[in-house]
């Protein structure tokens, strides 16, 4: 089963794709999204690793703490949805359309 199999190659092979894998990684950590939630009162900036790197909050929210935390709960997983799609989205294109993800 695995006479043909050259290690010279598939090192080549595996040392390509963490050159690979390591681009993809500085390239999201590069990218920003934004959420807005409740009209735009909380907004939300993440990075491509899921971390907080802006948050701007109305004033007039500033008096109503139970509506603040639920926007920025809402804010929070919103982003990290988006973190977490663009993470598996960026891998499929990396693998050339084969998705590990999928399940069946």
């Amino acid at each position: 089963m695995f006479e043909n199999l050259n290690m010279g190659d598939m090192s080549k092979m595996l040392e390509g794709m963490q050159e690979s894998a390591k681009k993809l990684e500085d390239e999201m950590a590069s990218k920003t999204f934004t959420v807005k939630s409740g009209g735009g009162v909380v907004e939300l900036v993440v990075n491509g690793k899921g971390e907080c790197i802006d948050l701007n909050i109305d004033d007039s929210l500033l008096e109503d703490k139970e509506s603040l935390q639920i926007l920025l709960i809402s804010s929070f997983n919103d982003a990290y949805k988006m973190v977490e799609d663009n993470k598996k989205s960026s891998a499929m294109g990396m693998l050339g359309g084969i998705n590990p993800f999928a399940t069946s």
